[in-house]
C-alpha cells in the first residue's frame, strides 16, 4: 500500500472514530437525563414534601426541562453539524473540529444547568431533607464515575 492511501486511510477511519465518539457521548448524556433519576424519585416520593416545597420544585423542574431541552437540540444540531461536515471532506478539517467544539459546548453547560438545578432544588428542603439530598447526590454522583 502506497503511503498516500495509508495516510488517507488513516485520516479516514480517524474522522469516523472521531464522529462516533462525538454521537455515542451525545448518546449517552441524553439518555442520562431522559430517565428519572433515583434523586428525583426520593425528592418526590421519600422526602415527605409541603405542598409549597413541590411547587416551587415544580418549578424549578419546568425551568430546567427547558433549558435541558435547548440544550440537548444543540448537541444534535451539532452532531448533525459533523455529519456533514465529515461527509464533505472525509478528513478532520477545521469544520469538523468546530461542530466537535459546538458539542462539547453544550454537553458542558447542560451539566452546568444540572448541577445548578440540583442546588436549586436543595434549597427548597428543611435541613433534614437536605441531608437526605445530599446522600443522594453524592451516591449517584460516584456511581457514574465507577
Amino acid at each position: 500500500m502506497s503511503a498516500t492511501r495509508s495516510i488517507l486511510l488513516t485520516l479516514v477511519l480517524s474522522t469516523l472514530a472521531a464522529a462516533i465518539g462525538a454521537w455515542g457521548g451525545g448518546q449517552y448524556v441524553v439518555r442520562r437525563v431522559h430517565h428519572a433519576t433515583p434523586l428525583h424519585q426520593m425528592i418526590h416520593q421519600k422526602l415527605d414534601l409541603t405542598p409549597d416545597q413541590e411547587r416551587r420544585i415544580e418549578g424549578l423542574e419546568r425551568d430546567y426541562a427547558a433549558k435541558r431541552k435547548a440544550r440537548e437540540a444543540e448537541m444534535r444540531a451539532a452532531n448533525a453539524e459533523l455529519a456533514q461536515a465529515i461527509q464533505e471532506q472525509h478528513r478532520y478539517t477545521p469544520k469538523v473540529q468546530a461542530a466537535i467544539d459546538r458539542f462539547h459546548m453544550a454537553m458542558g453547560a447542560l451539566q452546568k444547568e444540572s448541577i445548578q438545578h440540583v442546588i436549586a432544588m436543595r434549597g427548597v428542603l428543611t435541613p433534614r431533607q437536605a441531608a437526605r439530598f445530599d446522600d443522594t447526590v453524592v451516591k449517584n454522583l460516584t456511581e457514574q464515575a465507577q
